[in-house]
């Protein structure tokens, strides 16, 4: 141990602890560096044996100013991994082959092994198959238990029979029976039904601050095979999205290769205004921060501004950081993120060592002192009082556009060559409307008819301030006499149980539900894809009349294809702003002018009577949003549903693979493996078999929504036997590499230059 030297005592309470000092580096260059910075050198400080870390990288980091221009590389040991059940399904399917291998080679299979906390959350199964009515939440439980068994029965093997005490807030219970939580060491399976993986993180899992078996002291830090991990440097974590094979690396004790981040300063400004809630406010940066620049670097926020915003509102932030292109969008810990850690139930004497192991290090700031201001790489400013309400779309999330701008930008899409915020449709073919039945009920659509109106994602289901927001915009709503269309699929799915606690507590679930906003899920649903299909005749109304259709919903993603396939138009909004286009049926409507209908006395129902002030909202939530609350959802959460209990498995460190399996397959990349290094063989007739335009992004390049019929995916499951109505999602299969690989590329919208027709079809072979 290099610095060995830098190891401290410090005291908390009646408990001695041990960290490592980086004050007795003796160095000025380590008050200059952004806060972000400092956690990269700690873990390379603490981790540095001269093999993976060297003193050379610890100077590296040490020397960011200058080195930030350099690109020069460091290695980087996050304290622990976290996946979700669509990623971390190939994960832990790499590991149970890396096992077979390591047993046909003669060894130990249990040598391969998380060394590091895993958690997995399983959130991204459950779809909107029902809504609009009580039943809804117990039968697409139902239906996502009967889709997805085998996927969970090979979890639940990997992971359960071993006592977990590494999480601050109590001791941990743990699974017994399932071959992924009871295979594998350090890897905690958190069952369906529970809620959204990074909300789990936010509200749970998060650590803040380790202490581990002997009483070493260190920040928490966490990568994780979602792009929005992200949402965790809400709360003072730095953590980040990584691929597949870099989780299971530093599942397997192997360090991060990076090179060291430029930072951009975030300097927030003054006080958002009324109307203004946090979803406007990421969209905003979203916006500022996709035209300056900042892929690959890290964006660390500061200011006067940064101290008016909750921890939830910080995380929204956070949240969407891949959307505004940046590794982190990071806020350090100061005192709201302790007192928001002491309303989530974490213990008082965490919180204690906390903040003084935080502030021991200058890890722990005050956003209202003007002389917190580090060395950044740059400096962006936003005065929040200049924020409006806005959402993003149609087609992309750093796609802002204001609120009042809405319905025109809309309606000049239609009929403007298809682009980001066109759609190509002939000028004779703008004013279509069509009749439809829905149910019994006789109605109309047209172009921007609202068909998928979802309060959806950890971006804003984590945050009381705009969900109870959505509620009190559905209280006055319906003491107003309004309802929605019946063409609109309204549906809500928190991410986690604390959501439905204080909207029940304060009673505004009954007014979502009058609405028609029933509880369909705990878990990401319409923001990944799994929306669930329309009403038939909707869905034949849109394909005989070539119309298109909206989506509003509170995600964090609407590229095309994602949401539905018959929904081409789709915005990111907040949840009251969700109910709101719900009641106005249409995106071709100015929400600030629309009237929604008649008071008693005749007069227009307008926007403004309907929308919350910021003070009724924080009135609500300073009432409802318990610790209580917090503590009565994770008590039993590893527990599971009964339908996860009864998921029996077999108790071996090799997993049982079925040869007739289509979802869990074993993969051959360890296929014949021997000890001696095989040569590199150079690489022959190799072909183009794509030419993309700009703005592609991970749902072009393996979509994890549904699977098309007409697509290769479909005609190998087909060939397996598998009836359309179970071909599940493309993310529900990523356990089996046959699907996977055809599903590469198979995005509906995908633009591929060297085809005829914008549509998954083979070209070769």
């Amino acid at each position: 141990m290099a610095y060995e030297k830098l190891i401290k005592d410090l005291p908390v309470g009646d408990n001695k602890y041990k960290y490592f000092d980086l004050l007795g580096l003796d160095d000025d260059r380590y008050d200059k560096l952004p806060i972000s910075i400092r956690y990269l050198l700690e873990a390379a400080v603490r981790h540095c044996d001269d093999f993976h870390v060297k003193k050379a990288d610890v100077e590296t980091i040490l020397d960011w100013q200058k080195s930030q221009h350099n690109q020069a590389e460091i290695p980087f040991k996050p304290a622990r991994v976290i996946l979700q059940d669509f990623t971390g399904v190939p994960a832990v399917v790499d590991l149970a082959a890396m096992r077979d291998a390591v047993s046909e080679l003669g060894a130990d299979p249990s040598k391969i092994n998380p060394v590091c906390p895993v958690d997995l959350v399983i959130d991204h199964s459950v779809q909107v198959d029902h809504y609009g009515n009580l039943d809804a939440l117990a039968k697409n439980q139902q239906i996502e238990f009967e889709r997805n068994s085998e996927r969970f029965n090979f979890l639940k093997v990997v992971t359960s029979s071993i006592s977990l005490t590494y999480l601050s807030r109590r001791p941990r219970l743990f699974l017994d029976g399932v071959w992924g939580s009871k295979a594998f060491d350090n890897l905690l399976i958190v069952p369906p039904g529970s809620g959204i993986v990074h909300q789990v993180n936010l509200e749970y899992l998060s650590r803040t601050v380790f202490a581990d078996k002997d009483g070493m002291l260190y920040p928490d830090s966490v990568v994780g095979t979602d792009s929005h991990t992200t949402m965790i440097d809400g709360s003072g974590v730095l953590g980040w999205g990584v691929g597949g094979i870099e989780a299971e690396a530093v599942m397997l004790g192997q360090p991060i290769s990076m090179v060291i981040p430029e930072v951009v300063g975030y300097e927030l400004i003054g006080d958002l205004p009324s109307m203004a809630t946090a979803t406007d406010l990421v969209l905003t940066i979203t916006k500022n921060l996709r035209a300056l620049g900042v892929v690959g670097k890290f964006v660390e926020f500061f200011g006067k501004g940064v101290a008016s915003l909750s921890i939830a509102d910080r995380a929204t932030i956070a949240n969407m950081c891949p959307e505004y292109g940046a590794t982190v969008g990071f806020f350090p810990v100061d005192h709201r993120t302790i007192n928001y850690l002491a309303q989530t139930g974490r213990d008082p004497a965490y919180l204690s060592r906390t903040v003084e192991y935080l502030k021991a290090n200058k890890l722990y700031v005050d956003f209202s002192d003007p002389n917190f201001r580090p060395e950044y790489t740059t400096i962006l400013t936003l005065d929040l009082a200049s924020v409006v309400p806005c959402l993003s779309g149609p087609k992309r999330p750093h796609d802002r556009v204001v609120l009042t701008d809405v319905a025109k930008e809309f309606t000049d899409g239609v009929t403007a060559p298809v682009s980001f915020k066109g759609f190509g449709l002939k000028p004779e073919e703008a004013a279509k409307e069509v009749k439809v039945n829905v149910d019994g009920v006789e109605t109309t659509i047209k172009h921007g008819s609202v068909l998928i109106s979802a309060i959806t994602s950890c971006t804003n289901t984590s945050n009381p301030s705009v969900m109870l927001a959505a509620g009190l915009v559905a209280r006055k709503a319906t003491q107003l006499g309004l309802n929605v269309a019946p063409y609109v699929k309204t549906s809500l799915s928190p991410g986690s149980g604390v959501v439905t606690k204080y909207l029940e507590a304060s009673g505004l679930l009954t007014d979502l539900r009058k609405l028609g906003y029933h509880i369909a899920g705990y878990g990401c649903m319409t923001c990944i894809g799994n929306s669930g299909p329309i009403h038939e005749s909707l869905a034949k109304a849109i394909d005989d009349h070539n119309l298109v259709v909206a989506g509003v919903l509170s995600g964090n993603r609407n590229f095309e294809g994602r949401i539905h396939p018959h929904v081409r138009a789709n915005y990111l909004a907040s949840p009251p702003l969700v109910v709101a286009y719900a009641l106005a049926g249409s995106v071709t409507v100015d929400l600030e002018t629309h009237v929604f209908g008649l008071h008693a006395d005749g007069k227009p129902i307008r926007f403004h009577d309907i929308w919350p002030t910021r003070e009724e909202v924080a009135k609500f939530e300073e009432e409802y949003v318990k610790p209580q609350f917090f503590n009565e959802v994770y008590a039993n959460i590893e527990k599971g549903s009964s339908e996860w209990q009864a998921l029996e498995c077999p108790n071996t460190k090799i997993y049982p693979w079925s040869k007739e399996s289509t979802y869990i397959k074993r993969v051959p990349f360890f296929d014949n493996m021997s000890l001696d290094l095989p040569k590199k063989k150079p690489i022959d007739n190799a072909y183009v078999l794509l030419n993309l335009g700009d703005s592609v992004t991970t749902d072009h390049i393996s979509p994890a929504g549904s699977i098309s019929k007409t697509s290769p995916a479909a005609r190998f499951l087909a060939s397996r036997d598998i009836a359309q109505r179970d071909f599940n999602t493309y993310g529900a299969r990523r356990g089996n590499d046959e699907v996977m690989a055809r599903g590469t590329f198979a995005n509906i919208r995908l633009v591929n230059k060297l085809a005829s027709k914008i549509i998954p079809i083979i070209l070769i072979g």
